[in-house]
């Protein structure tokens, strides 16, 4: 919880990860790709201000003391959601899976949700062990990742038949939300591997699972706006945008913002601070300062209220995953006028 001017601010991470990119964990015959990576990510963080940015030993591996410390004691993290990304082709054990953010949640009750994944390319097999992890782990979301490499296969789309099949099965076992990785490449993965076109032909025909767009689809942010603004289960996953953007290029932050709200609204808007790539306390209490420059550029986009924010940095999120939010920290219900001449039932 965050307070600041006796406003309360219910906080949902929904977008963290406890990953290992330690040397150690890299594939013989693979450590151009599994360096690669986790450099570009490292990269990513520079983005933030410079007190928060890490030295490379650290941020390939982190304890679970540090990041407990960073999300829940320091952060003003209330619930955080894990979004499991495999790159077992790069990374021996993984680079952040269900079974170690499990783990994790178990030891620390109330405090993690659990998402897992779902690959497509991976048959009958691949099917048998998401229902395994869903199970297991009580998973309410999956984390996708369409451009992740498997064997000579460099991504996959929602469009495949075999992704429907896989959908078909989150509607039975009750994940209601798909989360997808639409956003800045990281090397070396293809480009257009990120295009949101697919998740427009999805959400259409599975409109009883909620679409949560990771990193909103930047930079395509126009062809995600008017996609999401068309289908009523697409949502923006804030990751990247505020610890992307709101430090190191706050102009381009108070657009996306304004086009986020303008096209998709306070409702369908979802905090992630994208831990560790970026501490979530800075992000926080930043977002919770912000307001929209009065630039004539922007002249389009009002300022955010308090319950606009409150809304995206948990109370979204809260109510995607069924999450109990204490009562003082809930919006007050909208006072209900009486027409004249009408009585009260």
């Amino acid at each position: 919880m965050y307070e600041k001017d006796g406003e309360k601010y219910f906080v949902v991470d929904g977008h963290t990860h406890f990953w290992d990119a330690s040397p150690e964990n890299w594939v013989e015959g693979q450590e151009e790709y599994a360096k690669g990576w986790i450099e570009c990510f490292h990269a990513y963080q520079g983005l933030g201000p410079q007190d928060t940015h890490w030295p490379i030993d650290r941020f390939q591996k982190y304890s679970e003391e540090l990041m407990m410390h960073d999300l829940f004691e320091a952060g003003h993290v209330d619930v955080a959601i894990f979004q499991p990304t495999n790159l077992r082709q790069w990374y021996r054990n993984g680079f952040n899976t269900t079974e170690a953010d499990g783990a994790l949640a178990e030891k620390h009750p109330g405090k993690f949700l659990v998402n897992t994944y779902f690959d497509p390319r991976e048959g009958d097999a691949g099917m048998k062990a998401f229902e395994e992890r869903v199970k297991r782990y009580h998973c309410k979301g999956v984390k996708l990742y369409t451009a992740e490499w498997l064997g000579d296969s460099r991504g996959w789309s929602l469009k495949d038949p075999e992704a429907s099949r896989y959908l078909e099965k989150c509607e039975e076992l009750g994940v209601r939300n798909v989360h997808v990785h639409k956003g800045p490449t990281i090397w070396p993965l293809d480009k257009d591997a990120f295009d949101v076109s697919d998740v427009d032909y999805v959400a259409t025909n599975f409109q009883g699972l909620n679409f949560i767009v990771e990193h909103v689809g930047l930079p395509r942010i126009e062809d995600f706006c008017f996609m999401a603004t068309q289908e009523r289960n697409v949502y923006a996953g804030l990751a990247v945008v505020v610890g992307g953007l709101m430090h190191a290029r706050p102009k381009f932050f108070a657009k996306v913002m304004g086009e986020l709200m303008f096209w998709l609204g306070e409702d369908k808007l979802i905090f992630g601070a994208d831990y560790a790539i970026w501490e979530p306390k800075w992000q926080v209490e930043g977002f919770v300062d912000w307001t929209m420059p009065a630039d004539d550029d922007l002249s389009d986009f009002p300022p955010l209220t308090v319950a606009q924010k409150k809304k995206i940095l948990g109370l979204n999120a809260a109510r995607l995953y069924d999450i109990e939010v204490p009562e003082e920290l809930k919006l007050e219900a909208p006072k209900v006028v009486e027409p004249v001449g009408v009585p009260n039932p």
